[in-house]
């Protein structure tokens, strides 16, 4: 998983409008790029509700936010479509963008361990240079915790 200080890894995906949507595409702003398990479920809901209620309030500090699961463009463009989210998802169906940022592995709920998405934020830096990883984010509250984690607050 890359840490904070490292260069943040390039990606490239499609996203719910069928566009592609590179880091290279943000260079000199800063950017969130948020991986949660799946579309339309509690806690990936609220996180992204999150996130579009604050998306002024994040754009006016010149936050760009990227979202990014395993889920397919059609799943993707539902849930961003039912939700208004302004911002883009990444369909990462075959995870490569989240194994380059150690987002998917082992997990252990309910005493299973199974392999999945790790529910984790990047912030980047206008230099492309991660600054904080938030680790299993407070989805109700995310948007605070970026504004903080990127020295806003």
């Amino acid at each position: 998983m890359p840490e904070v200080g490292d260069k943040a890894p390039d990606f490239s995906g499609i996203t719910q409008d069928g566009s592609t949507v590179s880091l290279s595409d943000f260079d000199g702003k800063k950017v969130v790029l948020y991986f949660y398990p799946r579309d339309n479920t509690p806690g990936c809901t609220k996180q992204a509700c999150n996130l579009r209620d604050n998306y002024s309030d994040l754009g006016n500090h010149g936050i760009s936010i990227v979202g990014v699961s395993d889920d397919p463009v059609n799943k993707h463009a539902g849930f961003a479509d039912k939700y208004d989210l302004p911002f883009p998802l990444i369909a990462d169906t075959e995870r490569s963008v989240m194994v380059a940022y150690g987002a998917y592995g082992p997990k252990n709920m309910y005493g299973r361990i199974f392999q999945g998405t790790k529910r984790t934020t990047f912030l980047i830096d206008e230099q492309g240079v991660i600054v904080k990883v938030i680790k299993k984010p407070k989805t109700g509250d995310h948007a605070a915790e970026i504004i903080k984690g990127f020295g806003l607050s």
